[in-house]
């Protein structure tokens, strides 16, 4: 059986990244953050494993959430990575949290640098479940559920 257990997402500034998640979704750090410098690393590391060469500096950090599902940011520092954009219709394309008030929430996010990407959409005529699509300071759609997805979609 396979379970999601975190998302790994691309950031220009870790920082600030760490404190947008935290503040807006209530997020902890749970470890790091990390930094790796292939200079100083072992010829055999499992950053140059995953990533390529090619990288010789980032930072990563893995924030939780309350609900156990976590989000591992990562800044890219040599090479830089800032420029590259991904494919909108290929391959990963947002992440999806559950929470407690939709209005707050896209409220916060707009307070933070962030901004609502949809209107609210309601996705059964006699449940009051919600959705929302947002986006992160850095780009990152991160769409918005009121209930889990059994919930959202199962018995329509």
């Amino acid at each position: 059986m396979g379970e999601i257990t975190h998302v790994g997402l691309a950031v220009p500034d870790l920082d600030q990244a760490i404190d947008w998640y935290c503040k807006v979704f209530g997020f902890y750090v749970l470890a790091g953050p990390f930094d790796f410098d292939a200079a100083e690393a072992e010829p055999d590391n499992m950053t140059q494993d995953l990533q390529g060469a090619e990288v010789q500096k980032m930072r990563n950090v893995h924030l939780m959430s309350l609900g156990g599902i976590g989000i591992e940011l990562f800044e890219f520092q040599e090479p830089l990575f800032k420029g590259e954009s991904a494919f909108p219709h290929k391959g990963f394309f947002h992440i999806c949290l559950i929470v407690d008030n939709l209005i707050e929430t896209i409220e916060r996010i707009v307070q933070h640098g962030g901004k609502q990407r949809s209107k609210i959409w309601k996705m059964s005529k006699t449940k009051p479940h919600y959705l929302v699509y947002t986006e992160d300071p850095f780009g990152n759609i991160v769409e918005l559920y009121t209930r889990n997805t059994s919930d959202m979609y199962g018995g329509q």
